[in-house]
């Protein structure tokens, strides 16, 4: 008789948010598989659980993922548990559901804290529609074709970003993206949580020193070209930043706001130069 997989959401700070069925499964499987072992002794200890680990980390999923599928189609549960938050959301345990499926093999979540979804939620941008990013590329190239995804988003977009690498990230997003309007959380439910709002060009300004793990929440949420829209009711800079949005160069954009305002392209760029 075959096993189950039992994906574990673990606290992402605050060990108060260990859920009581979460400590039971974990209490109850034959073996839990850890992003580190060391990470996760120390929460099995705090809830005075001991149970056999096992690393299961993005360096060894290939190899670690058919080991246990083959202890799972042998009869064992198992659990399967990162360093914090929701396995599977920019952590290891993607690849072994996909394994699971293909044998039929029973996967069980157990739900818990998940940063992006509790960043979003106190965000103040709106959570009807969003993406998850998670951490951009390191690479480039692979870089620019993300940017150039997020670009055309039309929705809210959420970013992990580890605080050695914020200060640049935040960079990117205004030379990429544009001053859109962002909610940066910072440490959540840990001692120092934190949020901070505003446009990017002022989180880069309140942001010199960054500590802690991040959250980057985009609102590159806005309204169509509708037909008939009046455009009179936006400022030019919503009005430039709701082309920009769509990715339309700067000759473009003025191009199309004095079409919009049926003025000269001449009288946009002035106002242009002018705020400048």
């Amino acid at each position: 008789m075959k096993g189950t997989i039992y994906l574990v959401a673990t606290p992402i700070g605050n060990l108060e948010d260990m859920t009581f069925r979460a400590i039971n499964i974990l209490k109850q499987v034959d073996l839990i598989a850890a992003e580190d072992t060391r990470h996760t002794l120390g929460l099995l200890n705090h809830f005075e659980i001991s149970k056999p680990l096992i690393s299961y980390h993005r360096h060894n999923e290939e190899g670690k993922t058919k080991e246990l599928i083959e202890a799972v189609l042998q009869g064992k549960n198992i659990a399967i548990v990162t360093d914090a938050g929701t396995p599977g959301i920019s952590d290891p345990g993607e690849e072994i559901v996909k394994e699971a499926i293909k044998e039929q093999i029973e996967i069980i979540p157990v739900p818990g804290a998940c940063a992006l979804i509790n960043s979003l939620i106190v965000s103040g941008i709106n959570t009807k529609e969003f993406s998850f990013y998670g951490f951009l590329p390191l690479n480039k190239k692979n870089r620019k074709e993300t940017f150039s995804k997020i670009k055309k988003e039309q929705k809210t977009v959420i970013l992990y970003e580890a605080p050695h690498k914020l200060q640049k990230t935040l960079q990117d997003i205004l030379e990429e993206i544009g001053d859109v309007d962002a909610c940066l959380v910072r440490e959540l439910t840990k001692l120092h949580e934190e949020k901070l709002y505003g446009t990017i060009s002022k989180l880069i300004e309140e942001c010199e020193n960054p500590k802690g793990e991040f959250v980057i929440i985009l609102d590159l949420n806005q309204v169509g070209v509708e037909e008939g829209q009046d455009f009179t009711k936006l400022t030019l800079e919503q009005h430039y930043n709701l082309y920009e949005k769509q990715g339309l160069n700067k000759k473009e954009i003025i191009k199309q706001i004095a079409k919009d305002r049926k003025v000269s392209k001449n009288e946009i760029y002035q106002e242009f130069i002018g705020n400048e």
